[in-house]
């Protein structure tokens, strides 16, 4: 089930607004043992219904799911210094393709956490 804050955010994209810049203006609390929108201060747009932020779940699955795989992927891939050594060492030795050393580290990572 996708959280209330990643619904919410995505309601915000749809009306061409940013969590980032909205975010003094909402409270999102649980109090009740139930996720819910306390405080709604956002100019131009009008707090959603619950059935607006209901409609928001596949989308949100779909996003949290996306963070995840990301967040797997960049505490895989190696630090930057050691991917540009890699990258030094391929361009070096002719490599800057599939077959270069940085291109199988980085395809390893992706392979292993498949965003599909």
């Amino acid at each position: 089930m996708a959280s209330l804050y990643t619904k919410t955010k995505l309601y915000l994209e749809a009306n061409s607004k940013t969590w980032e810049a909205e975010q003094d203006n909402i409270i999102l609390q649980n109090d009740t043992g139930t996720d819910y929108i306390h405080t709604w201060n956002v100019s131009g747009v009008s707090k959603p219904t619950d059935s607006q932020i209901a409609s928001y779940e596949t989308a949100g699955n779909t996003a949290e799911a996306l963070s995840g795989v990301l967040i797997k992927r960049k505490k895989e891939y190696k630090d930057f210094g050691y991917q540009l050594d890699l990258l030094y060492h391929d361009m070096t030795a002719g490599k800057l393709d599939n077959t270069g050393e940085w291109h199988k580290h980085i395809k390893a990572v992706k392979d292993a956490n498949s965003k599909e």
